[in-house]
């Protein structure tokens, strides 16, 4: 029985060449077995068959993945599972026959993967659209960690425009976060270049705590952690992230505020509707958790 994963090009996996993307997509799969997909016509782009690992992709493609056959000649490891169609609560933020726009809760990852066990946050809105009568397409990420606006497309000409306009800066993104020290200047912007790649957004100080402060973040960009690893360039790490921050600055600062997670929330986008053209813009206020620190943080 033939078995057949989907992927949309979005802006944070937009890796130019098709088998940079299914190297970073299919991770427990070895690099032969991708090599062997793309040989054997197994891969899609836009439904036709591509073999070419060099050929180029753009934002809004859709990306198939068929096989057939025992999973295990693939070297497929057995903590990797296929999403499962799960209902749990959304807050929803905005719908319509074209989008579905939630808030999503930190704590949740966005797919099932290596050593991912619990549902995800995929499999939620994919039971949500079994019920519905639609198939949601992922445009965008928000980590595990981090809370807020999360777009969604209830059809595949929906998420290429969505894409599209992610990909032309069309969609305004802004993030509050919680960093450690005090910037040198109330307002900036950081620019970086990597394999020519470029990463840039523009913060603002809106609070200044003992030893931290808190940023509005305009997004200009939107790769992988960037965020995280833009502010930790400059000497101030989000609070709370020990991938690129200070763990043993994250280990007071939890034992007196309570911060169990990085504090780092999408509470603003703002964007024209894809098909309509109408201004939307969503807000996604400040969760609880992140609301009890700042309160620890105003009385201490």
């Amino acid at each position: 029985m033939p078995q057949k994963i989907s992927y949309i090009v979005s802006e944070d996996s937009n890796y130019n060449r098709l088998d940079k993307f299914l190297r970073h997509k299919l991770k427990d799969f070895k690099l032969s077995s991708i090599y062997k997909l793309l040989r054997t016509g197994c891969i899609r782009v836009n439904d036709s068959k591509i073999k070419d690992p060099a050929y180029k992709i753009e934002i809004g493609d859709k990306i198939s993945v068929e096989y057939t056959g025992n999973i295990e000649h693939l070297k497929r490891l057995k903590e990797l599972r296929r999403p499962i169609p799960y209902e749990f609560p959304f807050n929803i933020l905005y719908e319509d026959e074209e989008l579905l726009i939630i808030d999503k809760p930190p704590g949740i990852s966005m797919h099932p993967g290596k050593g991912v066990q619990v549902i995800t946050l995929v499999e939620g809105l994919m039971g949500y659209g079994n019920r519905k009568g639609f198939k949601p397409f992922l445009v965008h990420r928000l980590d595990k960690h981090t809370s807020g606006v999360l777009l969604v497309a209830k059809k595949l000409d929906t998420a290429r425009k969505l894409a599209e306009l992610f990909r032309n800066h069309k969609i305004d993104k802004y993030y509050l976060t919680l960093v450690k020290g005090h910037p040198v200047n109330e307002k900036g912007y950081i620019k970086q270049e990597e394999k020519g790649i470029t990463e840039e957004l523009i913060y603002n100080v809106k609070e200044l705590f003992d030893s931290s402060s808190l940023l509005m973040i305009e997004l200009l960009t939107g790769k992988k952690h960037q965020i995280r690893r833009q502010c930790a360039s400059i000497g101030h790490p989000v609070v709370g992230d020990n991938v690129y921050g200070d763990r043993n600055f994250n280990r007071e600062f939890k034992k007196k505020h309570g911060l169990r997670r990085y504090f780092l929330h999408c509470f603003k986008m703002s964007f024209r509707h894809p098909v309509s053209g109408k201004p939307i813009q969503i807000i996604s206020e400040l969760p609880d958790d992140l609301v009890r620190v700042l309160k620890s943080l105003r009385s201490s």
